[in-house]
């Protein structure tokens, strides 16, 4: 009889509990990030070695978070096109962009860009460097750099394609005209693709290449006759000199980079940094690097924060330098 009595009171006591669990705000399931598919912004044309590599990492990494990653590839510009529209999206990880170092430390100096390099973006980690490369045909007479640089002497106005105007293949290729006091016609295209055709057409006397030409390297149709931006010969090309070999002051190395929009919370970058970096250390992207010739040379968002400062000073006096220079004759 007591125990009847007490069963409505006990109701209402287990009503009332209900009704507080179910005013306090619930997660749906699923909702943790990520929760839909991820875009990768391409600074660079389809074919690019920094295109074959994004969609290498969008591959490992899509596995690792477990939704779909998928590659855009936005050219010009030297990769700033890119950065800029990636400035301009929101900071929630679902946007990420794939481009080089240069777009932080070396373009904002030598043109407007749609975005602020120190303040736009986060920087998730750098997995390589480009090999950068003077490139003429196999079966040019010029057989070295010696050779190349009297019969440029000899023949100003030679002509060369790069990835772009303020590429790496673009600027290092002005620091050894500077430095050896010859004079090139500069081709910009839109990425490295274009200037290797127009190379094996025969359009041009050689290239600035970066990264994409050693597929024509390892094929025996180019040939490098100088290495740019590195302090050491490539062990694999051993009788091939570094610029700086030559006396010339050459830039820092231009390294990939994965970046997002800036004010990407703390656990989403965490999830990304870790999915990506155990990305670029399994076997299958090392194996990919290896067959493009690519270095790897990790950086994480810290070490970035301390050297890319750095390089951005090196090109800001070195530009100045030309600058003056020029003002001077």
């Amino acid at each position: 009889m007591g125990a009847a009595k007490s069963c409505p009171k006990l109701l209402v006591v287990v009503g009332m509990i209900g009704a507080l669990l179910f005013s306090f705000p619930s997660r749906a399931p699923g909702q943790a990030y990520p929760s839909k598919p991820i875009t990768i912004y391409c600074g660079y044309e389809a074919g690019a070695t920094t295109d074959v590599t994004a969609r290498a990492l969008a591959d490992g990494a899509s596995k690792l978070l477990g939704v779909p990653i998928v590659v855009e590839n936005k050219p010009g510009g030297s990769a700033t096109l890119c950065a800029g529209l990636l400035a301009s999206k929101k900071p929630d990880g679902y946007t990420l962009g794939l481009t080089d170092t240069r777009v932080i430390v070396a373009r904002p100096h030598l043109l407007k860009v749609a975005y602020n390099p120190w303040e736009d973006f986060t920087w998730i980690l750098q997995f390589s460097r480009y090999i950068a490369a003077l490139c003429v045909l196999s079966d040019s007479p010029l057989k070295t750099i010696d050779e190349f640089i009297a019969f440029a002497k000899a023949h100003p106005g030679l002509s060369y394609g790069s990835p772009g105007m303020h590429s790496g293949g673009h600027l290092s290729t002005e620091v050894l005209a500077r430095c050896r006091g010859l004079k090139f016609k500069h081709v910009p295209f839109k990425g490295g693709a274009p200037a290797n055709t127009a190379l094996l057409g025969r359009h041009l006397d050689f290239v600035g290449g970066v990264g994409q030409h050693m597929q024509y390297v390892k094929q025996g149709v180019f040939r490098m006759l100088v290495l740019y931006q590195t302090d050491e010969r490539d062990p694999n090309f051993p009788v091939v000199p570094t610029l700086k070999e030559l006396g010339c002051q050459d830039f820092p190395a231009t390294g990939y980079l994965l970046m997002a929009p800036k004010g990407l919370p703390g656990p989403v970058y965490e999830k990304l940094a870790m999915a990506f970096r155990k990305t670029t250390e399994g076997p299958d992207f090392q194996k990919l690097l290896k067959q493009l010739e690519i270095p790897y040379d990790f950086k994480d968002r810290f070490q970035l924060e301390k050297d890319l400062p750095k390089e951005s000073e090196l090109y800001k006096n070195f530009l100045k330098e030309i600058e003056t220079e020029k003002k001077d004759i």
